[in-house]
């Protein structure tokens, strides 16, 4: 029985038995992979099988997935269907809500241009959520290394006290990111630069608390930034 060239859906048979099989074989898997949507990637460890998951197969792949690293594994049957990508796939990852894509070597998220040797250009969004505290409250190193931001926005969720209002930037510039942001329970930030700012090391961000001194409230911040990444090795 051959395969379509492409993503390998089963082709009839002329006078095959049971063409229904091949065709529902053939409808499930066009189902999986055209719908584009993974529930993991990266992972080594194969989760229970549910019927229609898709997944993107890490390194070292164990049990089920073992010799199937950076293949598109589809779960069917109670088993699992693997189909090996080829340059130009693309999903799109529940868990971060970002589209990947093969280069015809491995997968790249965040990826706005490919080189073929390569390189990378890649626009993100790293989201994350920091609690409030004391007169300037200090994220983790969370701006990555050479990291060519081109702004910074928030949102309350948890209504802030202590303060009347707050800034957001980098020690080096307090509020780069703007200030007199509301402190109400889903008050927001969006800060934006005149032209993106290049960071070299990873930077931590910096909420100084306007009138006061924070007491309560959590901020659900996103860095939107745009990263390089150099032709891979020969």
């Amino acid at each position: 029985m051959a395969d379509t060239a492409n993503i390998a859906l089963p082709l009839l048979d002329a006078a095959q038995a049971q063409k229904h099989v091949t065709m529902n074989e053939a409808l499930s898997r066009l189902d999986a992979l055209g719908f584009g949507a993974v529930a993991s990637v990266g992972q080594a460890v194969p989760p229970a099988s549910v019927d229609g998951e898709t997944h993107v197969v890490g390194a070292g792949a164990t049990g089920d997935w073992i010799g199937q690293d950076l293949n598109v594994a589809i779960a069917s049957n109670g088993g699992w269907t693997f189909f090996a990508p080829r340059a130009g796939w693309q999903v799109w990852t529940l868990a971060e809500n970002a589209f990947l894509v093969f280069d015809g070597q491995q997968w790249q998220g965040g990826a706005v241009a490919l080189s073929p040797g390569g390189a990378v250009t890649l626009q993100k969004v790293l989201e994350f959520e920091h609690v409030l505290s004391g007169a300037v409250s200090t994220t983790a190193e969370q701006i990555p290394d050479k990291a060519s931001v081109l702004g910074v926005t928030a949102r309350v969720i948890e209504t802030i006290e202590g303060a009347s209002g707050w800034s957001l930037g980098v020690a080096s510039d307090p509020s780069r990111y703007g200030s007199n942001f509301g402190t109400a329970l889903n008050a927001s930030a969006d800060g934006v630069t005149g032209s993106p700012v290049t960071y070299y090391g990873g930077t931590a961000l910096e909420i100084a608390a306007e009138g006061g001194s924070f007491t309560a409230g959590a901020l659900r911040i996103a860095v939107h930034y745009q990263a390089v990444i150099a032709p891979r090795q020969v």
